[in-house]
């Protein structure tokens, strides 16, 4: 066997004159029971007949028939693991010869794992501060907001107001509509048109208010256009917030007291910072790993890698309102800037996988029950039918493969050596010193 390059080797493999025998009358039998031949009943012409009409896919079948047969042997005796699908290339297929040619491919690597405990890593335990549950409390009245109609008057800035509105021009196919939709006049998310056009009117007065919309805005069909809406000033509204009390406590829980419940939230934001920090300081620890241990990585993996990095950027721009099918999408551009970070990814995940062997990492069936279940909630089908559709797409697998990886991620984190962050300097400080 030679070596090509990295994980690439070539093996030439023969295949002897009685095999292809066999092979060859196997697949004559094969064609001659299906073959519909004129003068002769299905199934019944010779086989010399066979071989004349048939000489093109005869040849085909069989090194379809041999080939795998005898990669797989010899991959077998060699004790190979062969990832991807093997190049065959230099074939030789001449009528009574041994047929020979030679497989490229790409096999599983072989490495050794360097020290992975200990690794250093930039962590402290997140601080919460009173101002910040103060915050967190004032952003939950927020979301218990109630919205009051008062009695009418002319509309000022800053009123929240309830209107119903329908584009009458400026916009092509079916307009819009929406019957009840509350603004806060001046607030930055409500589009000047709407606050200038709005201040004034009184419930129940009609307006036409032109709006412009930004070139870079996020649905499409507006931007850049400029749309004539017929507006109803329907309702002002004052918002209130409820009092912080122990009554607003027992409101969001099984709380008593205010002060009970604020210790909660102080928890809470807690675990979400702690989480937050022990993620990112996970994902430096890896590209630690990763940097510190390298080794030759498939290009079958890298590939599946890159393929990955695409549909999870395609993704992100269909969160954002965006066809990729509109970009003009450069694939080798995104493939080069994207290679580094796929064969690294490559190498962390074999890595994770031989520290989740040597310290015999294993998933319990109640973790994967869990994870199952989660799933049924979140698309909100019965547990059955989601255990169901995971079983048939080898979905249990990838759940069980997951949670091993990241057993070993947190093993990772558990036995690094935490070093207080170094702080940044201010971006005024940067630019006093320069």
């Amino acid at each position: 066997m030679a070596l090509i390059e990295g994980c690439r080797h070539e093996l030439e493999v023969t295949v002897n004159v009685l095999e292809m025998a066999e092979a060859t009358e196997k697949v004559l039998t094969r064609i001659q029971a299906k073959a519909q031949l004129p003068g002769f009943r299905p199934g019944k012409a010779p086989l010399s007949v066979i071989r004349s009409k048939f000489q093109n896919e005869i040849q085909q079948d069989v090194m379809e028939e041999v080939i795998p047969k005898a990669l797989n042997a010899r991959f077998a005796e060699e004790k190979l693991q062969v990832v991807g699908q093997p190049s065959i290339v230099d074939l030789k297929n001449e009528p009574g010869q041994p047929m020979v040619f030679k497989a490229q491919f790409d096999v599983h690597p072989e490495f050794t794992l360097g020290e992975y405990k200990g690794l250093e890593v930039e962590y402290e335990d997140p601080q919460v501060s009173d101002q910040d549950v103060t915050d967190r409390l004032e952003q939950l009245r927020e979301s218990k907001a109630e919205y009051v109609n008062i009695d009418p008057r002319p509309a000022e800035s800053g009123d929240y107001v309830l209107v119903g509105l329908e584009s009458a021009d400026g916009l092509e196919g079916e307009p819009i509509k929406n019957p009840e939709m509350m603004l806060q006049l001046g607030d930055p998310e409500t589009l000047p048109e709407f606050s200038t056009g709005i201040v004034g009117m009184s419930p129940g007065d009609t307006k036409d208010i032109h709006v412009v919309y930004p070139e870079d805005y996020g649905q499409e069909r507006l931007s850049g256009k400029t749309v004539t809406f017929d507006v109803e000033l329907k309702f002002i509204r004052i918002k209130e917030l409820p009092v912080l009390d122990d009554d607003f406590a027992q409101s969001m829980g099984d709380f008593r007291t205010l002060d009970e419940f604020k210790e909660q939230v102080k928890t809470s934001i807690q675990a979400e910072r702690q989480y937050r920090s022990q993620e990112e300081a996970k994902s430096k620890l890896i590209e630690t790993l990763a940097d510190s241990n390298v080794f030759p990585v498939p290009e079958t993996y890298i590939e599946r890698q890159l393929q990955i990095q695409l549909e999870s950027y395609a993704r992100s721009l269909q969160m954002q309102g965006i066809d990729p099918r509109s970009l003009n999408f450069d694939m080798k551009k995104f493939r080069e800037s994207q290679l580094d970070r796929a064969t690294r990814d490559v190498r962390a995940t074999l890595l994770l996988d031989k520290i989740a062997d040597v310290e015999a990492v294993a998933v319990q069936q109640d973790e994967v029950d869990r994870e199952v279940q989660r799933q049924a909630r979140q698309q909100r089908e019965p547990v059955a039918a989601v255990r169901v559709k995971l079983e048939k797409d080898g979905g249990l697998d990838r759940i069980a493969n997951r949670i091993r990886t990241d057993k070993a991620i947190a093993l990772l984190f558990e036995h690094s050596r935490k070093v207080t962050p170094v702080a940044k300097p201010a971006i005024e400080e940067i630019e006093t010193e320069s």
